[in-house]
């Protein structure tokens, strides 16, 4: 079951994007943003667990417009189960309900959000906003991610 992240997952979620962010697939965040941010956040449990968080994800409101899917991460035993796909939906479905129309990510697996509908698209016709956290970022400038883009 897909639920909204709660102040207590915060450690378990900095894990758990801490070990995808060591193998490149995503950036880590800090436990101050992952605090500050902690509405943004859907979680998956595994009941089987002592419900541990198995996978994460992040709908980020960028614009009046425009939402960014961020922190998608699936534990190593758990992927290729769907569970990814599942939280990217659940993030349109927030993103419906607020009146946001586009959703983009910016990625190393085009693949997988090709499969759900996302576009390639030109990092330069993202809104600078967007920048703000690439300047934190240890690859800026010589960031490979890809922007992709979904119309709601």
């Amino acid at each position: 079951m897909i639920t909204k992240a709660v102040i207590q997952d915060v450690k378990q979620i900095h894990k758990l994007l801490g070990s995808e962010a060591n193998k490149d697939i995503l950036l880590q965040r800090s436990l101050s943003e992952l605090y500050d941010h902690i509405r943004d956040y859907f979680v998956i449990r595994d009941k089987d667990k002592n419900d541990t968080i198995i996978a994460v994800c992040a709908l980020g409101v960028c614009w009046e417009d425009l939402a960014e899917i961020r922190s998608l991460a699936v534990a190593k035993d758990f992927q290729k189960m769907g569970y990814g796909s599942r939280l990217v939906k659940k993030c349109f479905e927030e993103a419906m309900s607020l009146g946001i129309k586009k959703i983009f990510a910016l990625t190393y697996t085009p693949g997988f959000f090709g499969k759900l509908g996302f576009q390639k698209v030109e990092k330069s016709k993202l809104p600078h906003k967007v920048w703000s956290d690439c300047l934190n970022c240890p690859k800026f400038p010589d960031c490979n991610e890809i922007a992709m883009e979904i119309r709601l």
